[in-house]
This record gives structure tokens, C-alpha cells and sequence, in this order.
């Protein structure tokens, strides 16, 4: 067969059949070098001493190649495309070895080392959108790791995520590395020595682990690579779209959930799945202790005269009967209990911003009947109808009452309604307070009755009477059928 019937047959052009029977191997493709005709000298000159400039400048504040093609065209005029100054950029940075940097593979042992990390993650919750801390606890022989979420950064839920962490993979590492956080680590010292946080040395000596901190600065990221990378898997795979929560509590039952569906997955370098490893890893934990740390931060505030408690820079109620006793403070990451004389009389969500106040309506009932002036403009009324504690029929009863018996008898019987919710569950005393309003009444002891009633209705046991030997004259009721045709019969006539 001919070079040019080859070709035609093969639609091909007869040089390549010619380079076919030359080589079975094709011949190299030659791309000719492209010189940008528009990057001069002077442009040229003017990114490397950008680009030098940087090298001295802050990580966050360098310029990127974007940037210098804009100053290009904003302060020299300069007529050239942003992919060419892309392309020369780049090249110029691996010259300079600027944002090049080595990584060395690293060799994982069994049940030796857990990574920690703290980062942030938007959710849209009931009251609109946070942007809420997660902590992350990672395994970095078999990749498993809990993710678990709080309001804030503080040192109570960085402590209580790590002891969830370990009891999510079932045991304790030799070592657990971190970066330098402040939750961890006081003071860095010359030479790299740290000085720890007394309640985080009192945590690890608890868990009995070492501590590992990384290099500060941008560099210690790379030092524990895996956690960074899960930390934006995990975003991606499961916090988009923002996802949609009610709650804290919901929030970090749906991480839960998310990490255990992680197990099934494999890391791009292993043949086994996260679930295999995790298995075998377990039998070579140390045991958890049997009790978990202590991390609720306790405190012993005196009561105010507004029937306060100071927590931080917040304020939280107490029942007013305490004004000016000494009570005892137990605050979680996400909770603030007060006890006194080793009985618990008040439980708030703990708030994270600074100098706010969250007070209960309850807590002052007894002092606002002595003082029912101060009831309509309380900061507690305020806040009940803020949370939605105080519905719109009670407004309308606490009207109907001061109508009936006048402001401060209206309000002091209207108060004895509500001092009815520390008997009663929430739900039997609106509907007591509803019936109330349907009959027209405005009388406390009435609702207190009808409150009592819903709780416990009396119960209707059928009379049944024992006659004896007279049953034997029992007869069935006889009908008044007969009669009633008589009356049609009648009608009709």
C-alpha cells in the first residue's frame, strides 16, 4: 500500500504516515516559546521588586498576582493581560523560592498520637445566623475524630471537646498535639519552651497524656497537616449549605452523626476504611478514666440586690428569697447553674457576649407581691415576652383582673396565677388560664381550681344498686312507640 493510499484510508496526512514507518513511538510535541511582547523590561522590574518587597512583609498582607496586575494598570499604565503577569509571576516566585516550601511523609503508629484543632463554621439557628467555634479531636493513625460545637472559644469547651473527643475513639493517645492556644498555653518561652495553663496541665494529668505544641506562626500548620485537611473535608462534605438547627444540642447530634457516617469512608493512601483502623486502634488506647475532668469552672458570687448572681461580665437570677447570700456557681460551656446549701434553685443558658443579663419572672414573684407597682415595667416581664414565656392570654387576664379589682389587687391576684407554674406543668396552666377567660372569671382561686381539675378531673363511677332477691321482677323499660302514633294519628285529624 502506497504513503498516500495509507493516508487517505487512515484520514491522515501522509507525514504522519511517513513518521509512523520511521518510529512506533510519535515523535515529541514542540511547543514553540511564547515571548510576551507587552511585558517589558521596565514592567518586569517593577513585580520583582513587589515580589522582593514581600518578603518582608506580613503573611496576610503580600500581594497577590491579581493585585500587582492592578497596580500595573493603575500606576504604570501598563497595557497587559492578568494571565501574562499570572504566568511571569509564578515563574518569578519558584525563581525567588518564594511560597515553596518541602513536606516530608509521615509514618502514623497505633493509638500514639491525636490532633487538636479549633475552627469556625456558620449555622442558621432559630434566633438567625452564628458563626459557631467547632473543636476537633482527630485520630492521626486511623483519621477518625469528633467534631463538636460552642458559642464560644473559651478554655471550659476546649477541655470538655478534647474529653469528648477521647471518648468518641475510645481511649487516650500517648500524645496529643496542638497549636499554641491560648486555652492551652500561657507563655511561650525562648527556645520553645511553653508554660501551660494550671487547669489544662490539671486536664492532661487527668487523661494521662503528653502534650506536643506545634511551631508558631504559619509554619506550625503544616507540622499537623491531617487536621487541617479534615477540618476543610468536613466543611465542605457536611456544613454546605449552611445547615439549619434549632439548637446548640441539635447541632452537635447532627455532627456526631455526620463523624460516625465518616467511618465508612477511606483515605485516598490506605486500602482499609476509617471503621477497620478504628477497630484495631482501640485495643491499643489507654483506658479512659472512670470519671470525666471536671471541666465546669465553679465560683461562689454573693448575691445582689436585684437578685443577681455575677458570672464573668454577666448577670443571671436567682430566686430573690437569696438577696445577699453566698451560692455556688457551676459554669459549663453552655450552661450556668446556681446551687445553694447544695440544692439547685436556678439553671440559665449561659450567654457569650459581654454585660448582659438573663432573668427569670419566677424568681421574683414573691418580691413583686410586695411590690406590684413594679411588676408592668420589670426587666423579667420583658424578657419572658422576649423568649415568648408570657403569651397573650396572660396579658389578657392580667387586664381583666385589674379591671375587675384595680391595678395592684389586679396584679398581686394576676401574680398568684403565675406562682401557680411551680405546682403545676406549663401547658395545664394556660389551658386553666384559657377556660378561665372563656367563663368571664378573675378570681386566682378559680383558675387554681380549674388547673387543679385538668390535673385530676373527679371521677364518674355509674350507681349501681344491690337489690337483692327483687331483681327477679326486673322488666326491660317499655316504649312509648304506641303513643307517639297516637299523636300523629291525632295530628292528622
Amino acid at each position: 500500500m502506497s504513503i498516500r493510499e495509507s493516508a487517505r484510508k487512515r484520514g491522515v496526512h501522509r507525514r504522519t504516515v511517513r513518521q509512523a514507518l520511521r518510529s512506533a513511538v510519535p515523535p515529541e510535541h514542540k511547543s514553540p516559546e511564547r515571548v510576551g511582547p507587552k511585558l517589558t523590561p521596565e514592567i518586569k522590574a517593577f513585580v520583582d521588586s513587589i515580589l522582593e518587597a514581600d518578603r518582608k512583609a506580613p503573611r496576610k498582607q503580600r500581594h497577590t498576582a491579581r493585585r500587582i496586575w492592578q497596580r500595573l494598570c493603575e500606576e504604570r499604565g501598563a497595557d497587559v493581560s492578568e494571565t501574562a503577569v499570572r504566568t511571569y509571576v509564578r515563574a518569578k516566585k519558584r525563581q525567588l523560592g518564594v511560597g515553596l516550601q518541602g513536606y516530608v511523609p509521615q509514618h502514623h503508629e497505633v493509638a500514639r498520637a491525636g490532633e487538636v484543632d479549633f475552627y469556625e463554621a456558620e449555622v442558621d439557628f432559630s434566633w438567625g445566623r452564628e458563626r459557631t467555634n467547632i473543636i476537633l479531636v482527630r485520630s492521626e493513625f486511623s483519621g477518625a475524630a469528633l467534631h463538636t460545637a460552642y458559642p464560644r472559644k473559651n478554655q471550659s469547651a476546649f477541655l470538655e471537646g478534647i474529653a469528648l473527643g477521647l471518648e468518641f475513639v475510645g481511649g487516650v493517645f500517648k500524645v496529643l498535639r496542638f497549636d499554641n492556644l491560648t486555652e492551652a498555653v500561657a507563655k511561650i518561652l525562648r527556645g520553645g519552651r511553653r508554660v501551660e495553663r494550671d487547669r489544662f496541665i490539671a486536664f492532661r494529668s487527668h487523661y494521662l497524656f503528653e502534650s506536643s505544641f506545634t511551631t508558631p506562626g504559619i509554619e506550625g500548620a503544616h507540622e499537623k497537616g491531617g487536621v487541617e485537611g479534615e477540618v476543610g473535608r468536613f466543611r465542605r462534605r457536611w456544613l454546605v449549605p449552611v445547615p439549619e438547627m434549632a439548637s446548640y444540642e441539635e447541632l452537635n447530634t447532627y455532627l456526631r452523626a455526620c463523624c460516625i457516617k465518616d467511618l465508612n469512608r477511606r483515605i485516598e493512601t490506605k486500602t482499609t476504611t476509617l471503621a477497620e483502623d478504628y477497630e484495631i486502634e482501640r485495643e491499643f488506647l489507654k483506658q479512659l478514666p472512670q470519671e470525666r475532668f471536671e471541666v465546669s469552672e465553679i465560683s461562689a458570687p454573693i448575691v445582689d440586690q436585684k437578685s443577681r448572681v455575677k458570672v464573668k461580665t454577666n448577670r443571671y437570677s436567682v430566686p430573690a428569697s437569696l438577696i445577699a447570700a453566698k451560692v455556688s456557681v457551676r459554669t459549663t460551656p453552655l450552661e450556668v447553674e446556681v446551687s445553694y446549701q447544695g440544692r439547685l434553685v436556678a439553671a440559665h443558658e449561659r450567654l457569650h457576649l459581654r454585660n448582659q443579663e438573663r432573668l427569670v419572672l419566677d424568681h421574683y414573684l414573691e418580691l413583686l407581691l410586695d411590690k406590684p407597682g413594679a411588676f408592668p415595667g420589670s426587666m423579667p416581664l420583658h424578657q419572658a415576652r422576649q423568649r415568648g414565656e408570657f403569651p397573650q392570654d396572660y396579658e389578657e387576664l392580667w387586664q381583666r383582673m385589674r379591671g375587675r379589682h384595680g391595678d395592684k389587687a389586679g396584679t398581686r391576684a394576676f401574680i398568684e396565677v403565675l406562682l401557680l407554674l411551680r405546682k403545676h406543668p406549663r401547658e395545664v396552666v394556660e389551658r386553666a388560664v384559657d377556660y378561665a377567660l372563656e367563663v368571664g372569671t378573675a378570681d386566682p382561686g378559680t383558675v387554681a381550681l380549674i388547673a387543679t381539675q385538668i390535673i385530676a378531673p373527679p371521677p364518674r363511677e355509674a350507681l349501681v344498686l344491690d337489690v337483692g332477691e327483687l331483681s327477679r321482677y326486673d322488666r326491660p323499660p317499655s316504649g312509648v312507640s304506641a303513643y307517639d302514633a297516637l299523636l300523629e294519628e291525632e295530628e292528622g285529624r
